[in-house]
């Protein structure tokens, strides 16, 4: 696996300045732009949708990777995808027919996430790993930023990185809620390839030199 990719989350940025913080980003090492989309049914809150992706598609220089944290994802995937959307996550918990979802998001030509929430078993996507480009692993509560790290994430990160590892897929891991300079060597030795980090690198003093930071960090790994 190469070195890990660091995903900004835009939940924290300046929405006033949004333009001024994608022309920000673009200069950074940061490989993709992680947008939370939040319907205030699946999630008790609501962030944006379809324009503001436009938005930042329209000036992005980074792959989008879009966070559906919404009830009945299927009928807004193509909508997201015409958006900008170079990656399209799907929570396992919205979705009842996961594996119909995940051909739906293919068929477009983005990549296929599925999210689980922190008191959902990694186990439950087994059948379908195959099929899945990312499995997102709730390491917060979602509908909020600014949360502190569940650290019982860490062996669901151990525990799908060796079924992972078993079944020599390229399934990328990534890790959402809580991740900062503090925690991120220890969520990648754990088997993390993607860290998004919101609060953590927006209201730091220097945003840059924070992803240059997270971006070098070199974690030994058992794997």
């Amino acid at each position: 696996m190469s070195k890990q990719i660091i995903a900004p989350s835009f939940l924290s940025c300046d929405f006033g300045r949004i333009k001024e913080e994608v022309e920000y980003y673009n200069l950074t090492q940061a490989e993709w732009f992680h947008l939370d989309v939040m319907d205030g049914v699946f999630v008790p809150n609501i962030s944006f949708g379809m324009p503001i992706i436009q938005a930042i598609k329209k000036h992005s220089q980074k792959p989008l990777d879009v966070h559906l944290m919404i009830v009945n994802p299927e009928k807004y995937i193509s909508a997201f995808r015409d958006a900008g959307a170079d990656n399209i996550t799907i929570h396992a918990e919205a979705s009842h027919h996961l594996h119909r979802a995940i051909y739906q998001i293919k068929e477009t030509g983005a990549k296929a996430g599925i999210a689980l929430n922190p008191a959902t078993s990694v186990e439950s996507i087994y059948d379908i790993l195959e099929d899945i480009d990312i499995v997102c692993l709730m390491s917060v509560n979602p509908g909020f930023g600014g949360q502190k790290f569940i650290y019982k994430t860490l062996e669901k990160i151990k525990k799908i990185k060796s079924e992972i590892i078993s079944r020599n897929l390229n399934t990328l891991i990534e890790i959402d809620g809580g991740v900062g300079l503090e925690n991120a060597e220890t969520i990648l030795q754990a088997g993390a390839d993607v860290l998004v980090a919101g609060n953590s690198i927006f209201k730091s003093q220097d945003p840059k030199s924070t992803i240059e930071k997270l971006k070098a960090i070199e974690a030994f790994k058992s794997f």
